[in-house]
């Protein structure tokens, strides 16, 4: 078993660091940042799509690169990288995959060739609030193939084109596609710690809804459509956790305090050493969820928990310590330190709260050694 990408892998993953470097410097993102009419860079958006990236999982016959999960992950470690300001998440990790997952063939025809093409961005709706969505807590419901109810907040809700949404249905819940550009919608911005990556709130009306999946089966489907998120969601963690650790490491090298560098200071050392620890193991938990996502291997829950646990932490870990290792020029506007401390808040809560995948990371190893 080599955890390591393979040769071709590799080169795709060079190449979209090239493509990224070229098309996505710290500029771009504060465009975004600046720009309260902007929610993400539509320049951006359209290159990556005609780069084929949005289609990287999808199938060939829906109008994909039927490549896989693995250079999927290989994309998603340099979007991280970046901080690329486009809903590639929301769309590609969350919305492809459960469409994937629990479409049928007229809706996956419909839908996945759009998205390929750059035609289309999703977004998934489950929360309506602070705390989890459980059967109990949950409001929203659909009656009469009509969806009436609140989410919020919705990432990339206010760009989406379409939304996956659980909602009430009968006495369970099931998944449901709604148009967010149709009828008994209606949308507004929210703010955010990290704009780059907006957030909404989504009212609906008695918006014409489609089921997708079996009845009753929401929760099920949710589940497993954030166990493959976030894997992909750990990738680009690993990724923005590298990226803080190199600008730290160069800030150290360049800086001089007391006739020396310092990163010659122990004090600064260690704040390395532990970043460097921190990435080590995201990357060992995330290369072992792409294992498990890209063969369907039955472990993926216990691995999409590890996977997220570890980046989350390190990316929080490396873009804090990033900040305290530039000292008071960290926290300036000026430094690009911030733009991943906001991405590393933003992608921490995006499919639940660590807290959460801590508690589903405790379950999945208890049912593992009790059997």
């Amino acid at each position: 078993m080599n955890f390591d990408y393979s040769d071709d892998q590799k080169f795709l993953k060079g190449e979209a660091r090239k493509f990224l470097d070229a098309r996505c410097p710290a500029s771009v993102v504060r465009g975004v940042l600046d720009d309260n009419a902007k929610s993400y860079d539509a320049e951006l958006w359209q290159a990556v799509a005609e780069m084929g990236w949005l289609g990287t999982a999808i199938p060939e016959a829906y109008g994909g690169l039927g490549l896989g999960h693995v250079e999927l992950c290989a994309i998603a470690e340099e979007l991280g990288r970046v901080a690329a300001p486009i809903p590639f998440s929301s769309t590609v990790y969350l919305f492809a995959e459960g469409v994937m997952l629990a479409g049928s063939e007229a809706q996956k025809s419909a839908l996945l060739p759009k998205l390929a093409a750059g035609e289309l961005i999703g977004a998934v709706a489950v929360s309506e609030g602070p705390g989890a969505a459980t059967p109990a807590s949950l409001a929203a419901e659909v009656r009469d193939g009509k969806l009436y109810g609140t989410k919020i907040p919705v990432t990339d809700g206010d760009v989406a084109h379409c939304a996956v949404v659980l909602a009430k249905d009968g006495k369970g819940a099931s998944l449901f596609l709604v148009d967010l550009t149709g009828a008994g919608v209606s949308r507004a911005t929210l703010k955010s710690q990290d704009p780059t990556r907006s957030v909404a709130r989504i009212v609906f009306e008695g918006a014409p809804a489609e089921r997708l999946g079996a009845v009753g089966e929401g929760f099920d489907l949710i589940e497993a459509i954030y166990d493959r998120a976030a894997v992909l969601i750990a990738f680009e963690q690993v990724g923005g956790s590298e990226k803080c650790l190199e600008m730290a490491k160069a800030y150290a090298l360049g800086r001089y305090a007391f006739g020396r560098t310092i990163a010659g200071y122990q004090a600064i050392k260690h704040k390395l050493a532990d970043m460097y620890v921190k990435l080590e193991l995201a990357r060992s938990n995330a290369y072992y969820g792409a294992w498990a996502l890209n063969t369907g291997a039955g472990e993926l829950p216990l691995a999409a928990s590890a996977a997220r646990v570890a980046g989350t932490e390190a990316f929080w870990f490396c873009s804090k310590e990033n900040i305290q290792t530039h000292g008071g020029m960290g926290f300036t506007w000026a430094v690009d330190c911030h733009l991943y401390y906001r991405r590393a808040q933003q992608l921490g809560l995006m499919v639940g709260a660590a807290r959460l995948w801590k508690e589903r990371l405790v379950r999945q190893l208890e049912q593992r050694n009790a059997a």
